[in-house]
């Protein structure tokens, strides 16, 4: 069984934000896959499915991001998973927006949800995929990565989440070390204006993730 935890914090005031990418992934991948995560389990919302003939959880802790830790502890000890197919999905400021990081182990940079889940599990042997979101900025840490998409960033952050599906994919299905070798390291380029609407109208997937970042980020002047 492969567990796969999106990080984000629940609401409608932080759904369409840079910090809950891995909210944004994880739903991209159920809707692919025909998984409805809609039980409240867990201090998180969850769902149960098949991927590549593999059963697979999605879990979005509720509790947070800052505890995100707490949901985790309660998933690991109810289903006492292989820490290897335990694969944690979450934004990186650190990394370049739209640039995919995959790693089977690690500490947890500065993102505050990895460090509770480290914390509460006592463990860092478990697989992550890392999206960047990182650019410039002119406000606080916590402003930024709470605010929404700028109208420059959707398409190359719709790119970097359907990658990051195909990427959670390819680990289930041929390992991670297979995963990195495919998607890390690998820049994404902005299209040219004018492709976006021709692209969206083809993938229902990129419309999806579209209309999940239709907020402005309203404090980009600031």
């Amino acid at each position: 069984m492969f567990i796969i935890i999106g990080l984000g914090n629940p609401g409608r005031r932080y759904e369409n934000t840079r910090h809950n990418i891995g909210f944004i992934t994880v739903d991209q991948l159920a809707e692919k896959h025909g998984i409805r995560i809609n039980k409240i389990k867990h201090k998180a919302l969850v769902g149960e499915g098949i991927i590549s003939g593999h059963k697979v959880l999605l879990v979005k802790p509720q509790t947070y991001m800052n505890l995100s830790g707490q949901s985790v502890r309660e998933v690991v000890a109810y289903y006492k998973p292989d820490l290897f197919n335990l694969i944690v999905v979450y934004d990186d400021v650190d990394l370049p927006m739209g640039r995919i990081r995959i790693r089977p182990s690690g500490s947890a940079g500065t993102h505050n949800g990895m460090r509770s889940i480290i914390y509460d599990i006592q463990r860092e042997d478990f697989p992550r995929v890392r999206i960047g979101i990182g650019g410039e900025r002119k406000m606080r840490l916590a402003d930024y990565v709470t605010g929404g998409f700028r109208k420059e960033e959707k398409k190359l952050m719709e790119d970097a989440v359907l990658r990051a599906v195909s990427a959670l994919e390819c680990i289930i299905e041929k390992g991670i070390q297979q995963a990195m070798n495919e998607y890390n390291g690998k820049e994404l380029v902005l299209r040219k204006a004018g492709n976006g609407a021709n692209e969206e109208a083809g993938n229902p997937g990129r419309k999806k993730i579209n209309e999940a970042m239709k907020k402005e980020d309203s404090e980009k002047n600031d």
